[in-house]
């Protein structure tokens, strides 16, 4: 049975694919820059959305995908496609100029990686320093991170502060105003925010153990 997740995945993947944001696929078939964000795949009440057959029909046709090449993509038997990942270290990762204010990163002053099927065009890779995460993540360890993928207590994410601190926790309880981060390495305490302190929290989809 065809799933909702699936297409919206395809779609990520087809964006992926072609070196693009989900919204520069959007622009690339004559499309609204929006017709495929995360507030379009579904409403406050649960109530999940399909894109139409004919927003489809554009993108590809805009990429040149066939629809048994889009199909692959929903199944996931499309072969994975390498992609460059921005990658820089943990510790150098709190410096301005890195991110713009959408908590993407910005090309310039990362080097890049490839990973293989990668989804999010705005996937990057921090390298760890230290042994503040033991024994979770090691010194040298890299992990990738996800700003499209939606966080949950109890994961693990990337949390940078307006102050410039970038720090790996797991998601711990949340309320309107402040969340809870919990240290993977006993010998560091626990950290509380407020919301208002916080640019973004991502969250880490993979890690090279």
């Amino acid at each position: 049975m065809l799933t909702h997740p699936q297409i919206w995945r395809a779609i990520d993947a087809l964006a992926a694919k072609n070196s693009l944001s989900p919204s520069g696929l959007a622009k690339a078939a004559g499309l609204d820059p929006t017709t495929f964000n995360k507030s379009k795949r579904g409403d406050g009440d649960g109530k999940l959305r399909w894109p139409s057959t004919e927003s489809l029909a554009k993108v590809l046709a805009a990429t040149g995908t066939s629809m048994g090449d889009f199909v692959a993509l929903v199944d996931g038997t499309a072969a994975p496609q390498a992609r460059m990942v921005p990658l820089i270290g943990m510790a150098q990762a709190g410096a301005s100029g890195l991110f713009d204010d959408a908590g993407f990163p910005i090309r310039a002053g990362w080097k890049d990686i490839a990973f293989p099927e990668v989804t999010d065009a705005h996937c990057y890779a921090l390298e760890i320093s230290g042994d503040s995460m033991l024994p979770v993540f090691r010194d040298g360890d890299r992990i990738l991170v996800s700003p499209w993928a939606t966080a949950r207590r109890g994961d693990r994410v990337v949390v940078r502060t307006h102050a410039g601190e970038v720090m790996a926790k797991q998601l711990g309880r949340m309320s309107a105003q402040r969340i809870e981060l919990k240290s993977f390495n006993p010998a560091f305490e626990d950290r509380g925010l407020a919301l208002s302190e916080i640019a973004f929290i991502h969250r880490i989809i993979w890690a090279s153990q």
